[in-house]
């Protein structure tokens, strides 16, 4: 089958342990995780990458995403095994973007030299917050100290693009707190930071049971904005809801994400998007690690993919598009979801009346302030009827 060549790709990878599950996360990640589990899981990623090359049609990558789970639970030797392999059966650009997820403390990864040289060249290293007993609460088991030790250890190993993610509104937390976690990050000069607030997601520790003094909404708002200002006054550019970055250093990644670019899965839960002369598909890999490894072994067909229809696809690239301060272009829309335009703008104008979303001229949209503060609204309006 033939393949769009226009959208850019990227692959994605789970590897989905962890030391210990964090309360708040929702991710598909597991405990443990022993070093034959890890060995068979690899083994099962090498040959899932292979058989991803098809779906590619030759397209080269821009970018690949480690993600987890805590990537840095696999060695050196091991990362550089999986990214081998992919660069042996799929095309990649020049200046390819790999990313590798890490959490701050010598437990969990080995010499970061190992990784760099192995190919990854972006490390995103999981703060979530410069407090000692926020990271507690938050059932971390790092130190304040590991994160800056572990920033240095990326930056003398020779990574030069590092993302450090930090969360707010956490329980007891006010403006003064979130503020003195942006602060510390900002000290350690990274090039991107990822500041979101912590949500309650169902299936989670936290979601069952809440900790106590969580900010309400008026608390989180106000942080929200003092937050906001505060990384634009340290320099760092607001390019996504939740994504901040210094000298024009964007995630790619990330934004194929979000401008509804196409995408491989590979590993345990991992989802896929697909776009071909037949139109967009999605389609992901059995969540359960051993389900997924049982699934690779066999070999046979790849997964079903589903076709999207018209209201999932309006829905989808909104989903994405509206999270990005810049906002789109009815030019892009078109190209990555093959609808006509009256569909778009049919739904925008009467937000656009509401003063959610502003543009037009030139067929450019973006949300406006008040957009971005009740996004969810703003995305819901694009929800399948």
């Amino acid at each position: 089958m033939r393949r769009e060549p226009a959208l850019p790709l990227s692959l994605y990878v789970h590897l989905p342990w962890c030391v210990q599950k964090c309360p708040y996360c929702d991710f598909n990640s597991y405990s443990g995780g022993d070093d034959a589990s890890r060995h068979r899981y690899l083994e099962a990623l090498c040959s899932d990458i292979e058989a991803e090359a098809a779906r590619a049609g030759g397209r080269p990558l821009v970018s690949i995403f480690l993600g987890g789970g805590t990537p840095s639970l696999f060695r050196a030797d091991e990362i550089g095994r999986l990214l081998d392999v992919a660069r042996s059966h799929l095309a990649c650009t020049v200046d390819i973007e790999i990313t590798m997820e890490t959490n701050p403390g010598a437990v969990e990864h080995g010499d970061l030299r190992g990784y760099r040289d192995a190919g990854v060249n972006r490390l995103s290293v999981g703060a979530q917050s410069f407090d000692a007993g926020k990271l507690a609460v938050l059932g971390r088991i790092h130190g304040v100290d590991d994160i800056g030790a572990t920033v240095k250890e990326a930056v003398d190993a020779g990574f030069d693009d590092i993302n450090i993610d930090i969360m707010y509104a956490l329980p007891g937390q006010d403006v003064a707190g979130a503020l003195s976690d942006i602060d510390a990050a900002a000290l350690l000069e990274p090039t991107h930071l990822s500041w979101y607030q912590l949500t309650l997601e169902p299936n989670t520790v936290f979601h069952a049971r809440p900790p106590p003094d969580l900010p309400d909404e008026d608390q989180s708002f106000a942080i929200q904005e003092a937050g906001e200002a505060r990384l634009a006054e340290l320099g760092f550019e607001r390019y996504e809801v939740s994504a901040w970055a210094r000298g024009g250093r964007r995630c790619r990644h990330n934004l194929n994400y979000w401008s509804f670019g196409d995408y491989l899965a590979v590993g345990a839960g991992a989802h896929g998007k697909l776009t071909t002369i037949a139109g967009v598909a999605r389609y992901r890999k059995p969540a359960n690690p051993l389900q997924y490894m049982k699934q690779i072994e066999k070999g046979g067909d790849q997964d079903a993919a589903q076709k999207l229809g018209d209201s999932d696809l309006l829905f989808e690239f909104m989903l994405n598009a509206l999270r990005l301060a810049d906002g789109f272009d009815e030019q892009l829309f078109v190209e990555r979801t093959r609808l006509p335009l009256p569909a778009l703008r049919e739904r925008l104008l009467p937000l656009a009346t509401r003063g959610l979303i502003a543009g037009g001229e030139g067929g450019h949209w973006r949300p406006t302030a008040k957009g971005r503060q009740f996004l969810n609204d703003l995305q819901a309006h694009f929800l399948p009827d």
